[in-house]
């Protein structure tokens, strides 16, 4: 979830203040990796998912605040676009049941909000990218009323100086515009926290991106975009292209794009946000009033509120994340690459797979990326977001393999030992990692599933837009079923 701000313009003298309070700032956050307490005595994790909603008929419904009002849970917020909404589900301890009582937990919080939302005719939708979302839906009055996604858009498009271009190649060809970052809003993603200490952040976060390919191919579930089949996982090209703040010019100098997979393993969390401050000029540069230097002083722990501002507007698809609970300063690796659904458990599945491995691999002694070019993993990523389950990607050791061979030879077995080793029950680990197991030895996830099915859709119909209507009715059957997608019904 984004941090809100009010409706404001900024000066050049905004942006002169701002990038010094972010450099003192990250002064002070080398000091507190040096000599704070950041240590973590239970694992802790947390889930958001973003939804879409839907009328009756699978059209988006532009009426997040009326279905906010109706929840009235503070859990669930606004996202960018009129037709999403957010969960942020409450972190919990990943040990024995910790995964089972976050899985219930948020099959609760959905089935109420369900209920209530149905009060406004609107349905909550966990999809990747809703199917029958339309050009027309993507218009600047499609943008919540939040203050910050205004701002967000016209910083973005400031930066730009031009629309916004989106260009995707896959079955069928994409090629629009648009004038504000509005398509962004297609994007609905699961996002996996992890909480862990300084020591380990680096090696989690280079097995994190190591995994990303593994990740997102197992889980695609966004093959369509305004009835265009795309790639398997087309968020992670749309989102790339949507908060693009360069034009082809700044593209060609190599400057760096704002969804940014990164450029090399890291040695300490610091290089993240070392990076981002040297790379990225400010797009919200608001200046609070701490003066991170004197609370650091008095003994105090800093909000570093410049440093997660600017954080926040560098969307990398492993983000680092300083936070303070409970006058407690500790950090976070956000996994943003999943999409949201197709189901509770595929959800939890996908979250046990990435807790486990991280897990394991972060704490190998000859760790994957010391075998792995940074380029190769990022390769990897993009060829899984196209391919999806059946895409081949280059792992050390075994060279070009079939990512469902992958898993199912020798990451599966990888996750386990990692999902024990955090202290995950055994029979909690055995049916979320069964899940991925049956995704890889039938080949189906949510992508596979959508694309047989619009097929299926438009041998009845003959018609586009009524076949993905049709499909998006199925599906969301489907969800609230709650069955895994490999067990869905299909039509081949």
């Amino acid at each position: 979830m984004g941090q809100d701000v009010d409706a404001r313009e900024f000066s050049r003298e905004d942006r002169t203040l701002y990038r010094a309070k972010v450099r003192r700032c990250l002064d002070v956050f080398a000091r507190m990796l040096g000599e704070h307490d950041f240590s973590v005595e239970h694992t802790q994790v947390g889930i958001e998912i973003e939804f879409n909603l839907v009328d009756g008929d699978g059209a988006p419904a532009l009426k997040n605040a009326e279905a906010l009002e109706a929840i009235a849970d503070p859990d669930f917020q606004t996202e960018l676009g009129l037709f999403n909404i957010e969960i942020n589900v409450p972190p919990s301890r990943i040990d024995g049941t910790g995964l089972e009582t976050l899985e219930q937990s948020l099959r609760d919080d959905l089935n109420a909000a369900q209920d209530k939302a149905a009060e406004v005719d609107t349905h909550l939708l966990m999809i990747g990218i809703l199917p029958t979302l339309l050009e027309g839906h993507f218009s600047r009055e499609a943008i919540s009323a939040n203050p910050r996604y205004h701002l967000l858009s016209e910083q973005i498009l400031a930066a730009r100086g031009e629309d916004i271009e989106i260009v995707i190649d896959g079955v069928d060809r994409l090629d629009t515009t648009a004038d504000t970052i509005i398509p962004e809003a297609a994007c609905t993603s699961t996002q996996l926290h992890l909480q862990v200490e300084p020591e380990d952040f680096a090696p989690t976060w280079n097995a994190a991106q190591a995994i990303a390919a593994v990740q997102v191919a197992v889980g695609a579930n966004s093959p369509f975009l305004l009835g265009r089949q795309l790639w398997h996982e087309t968020r992670i090209a749309l989102f790339e292209q949507a908060t693009d703040t360069r034009g082809e010019e700044l593209k060609a100098q190599g400057v760096r794009p704002r969804v940014f997979f990164g450029e090399r393993w890291i040695t300490s969390v610091f290089d993240l946000f070392e990076e981002n401050s040297r790379y990225f000029p400010a797009l919200l540069p608001i200046v609070d009033d701490e003066d991170p230097v004197a609370e650091l002083e008095a003994g105090r722990v800093p909000n570093l509120a410049e440093l997660r501002l600017h954080n926040g507007t560098v969307y990398r698809w492993n983000r680092p994340i300083y936070d303070v609970a409970d006058g407690r300063p500790h950090l976070r690796i956000e996994n943003r690459l999943l999409p949201a659904g197709p189901t509770v458990v595929d959800t939890m599945a996908n979250a046990a797979l990435f807790y486990g491995l991280v897990k394991v691999l972060g704490s190998s002694e000859r760790p994957v990326w010391s075998q792995l070019s940074f380029r190769a993993a990022e390769d990897n990523f993009h060829q899984a977001s196209r391919a999806g389950i059946d895409a081949s990607i280059y792992w050390p050791g075994v060279g070009e393999v079939p990512v469902r061979e992958l898993v199912l030879r020798q990451l599966l077995p990888l996750a386990h030992t990692g999902l024990e080793q955090l202290g995950v029950a055994g029979d909690v680990r055995d049916r979320l990692l069964g899940v991925i197991e049956q995704r890889c030895i039938t080949g189906r996830n949510g992508a596979t599933w959508l694309i047989e099915e619009f097929a299926h859709q438009s041998g009845l119909t003959g018609d586009r837009a009524e076949a993905m209507r049709a499909t998006t009715v199925e599906y969301e059957r489907h969800m609230h079923a709650g069955s895994p997608v490999h067990e869905w019904p299909g039509r081949s």
